[in-house]
């Protein structure tokens, strides 16, 4: 069994900052791309950020220059540092991985965390 657990989300104020962790455990062989989504009330969820085993990365243009993503491969962990927050980055933000375990290779995701910006 594979599991993605998030932490980090809360209440933040309009131009603060809030950092997103994302750990996978379980049965894992190797981590291939990991990112992360979000969806907002009334929207379909979409890619925020997504970094490759070799670090490279790709940016939704509404959080490039604002956003980091990185992760800790020995510790199959993933990272989001979200900078100049807006009300619009309010949504629950989902990890998404794509796991090889002994048996399988096929994409997990997390249960997501709330981030609301709001004063």
């Amino acid at each position: 069994q594979v599991q993605l657990m998030e932490s980090g989300g809360g209440l933040v104020q309009p131009g603060g900052s809030l950092g997103l962790s994302c750990v996978a455990s379980g049965d894992i062989f190797s981590i291939d791309h990991m990112a992360w989504y979000r969806q907002a009330p009334g929207k379909e969820r979409e890619l925020v950020a997504e970094i490759t085993n070799f670090g490279r990365t790709n940016y939704a243009d509404s959080v490039k220059g604002r956003f980091a993503i990185s992760r800790d491969i020995a510790n199959n962990t993933v990272y989001l540092q979200m900078n100049s927050l807006k009300p619009q980055d309010t949504a629950i933000y989902y990890c998404n991985a794509d796991i090889i375990t002994t048996s399988v290779n096929q994409l997990y995701w997390g249960q997501g965390t709330q981030v609301t910006v709001s004063s």
